[in-house]
């Protein structure tokens, strides 16, 4: 038997349906997919610890051809990969429902994806609770498996 593949849409700025749902203070991207709301989830976002190091991930997303790909690190010993699929699309990989997916972005929408890690950039009160519901479902996780 094999594992389901999901393949998201590519998420754009400019779409009609709504799919961002928020970026959390830590930088992480809530989106609905397909725009449906039942269907949340949460992508890493980049975290970086000064404006050169911001600096230094944005021209490497902007050097990438197709099929490279570039390690975002979120914090110590935890990063993410962007793909590069095409010349205006790159991917995110996660999970959804246990089964592999990529979330497809273009080149607008994942750098300004990147430009919210400045250091200096402050998420909208509504987002600011997605970070307080982040907080409440560790609290509900066991400390120790």
């Amino acid at each position: 038997m094999t594992s389901p593949f999901i393949l998201a849409p590519r998420y754009c700025l400019d779409d009609h349906s709504q799919w961002l749902r928020g970026i959390d203070p830590s930088r992480q991207y809530w989106l609905w997919v397909n725009g449906d709301r039942h269907q949340p989830t949460i992508l890493p976002g980049l975290l970086v610890a000064d404006f050169d190091q911001l600096k230094a991930i944005v021209q490497g997303f902007r050097a990438l051809e197709p099929g490279q790909t570039l390690t975002i690190p979120r914090m110590e010993g935890v990063a993410f990969t962007l793909h590069c699929v095409s010349s205006n699309c790159y991917a995110i990989a996660t999970t959804l429902n246990e089964a592999p997916v990529w979330h497809l972005c273009d080149r607008e929408t994942l750098e300004s994806f990147l430009k919210s890690s400045h250091p200096d950039w402050l998420c909208s009160p509504t987002s600011l609770e997605l970070g307080r519901e982040q907080l409440r479902r560790a609290f509900t996780q066991p400390a120790y498996v």
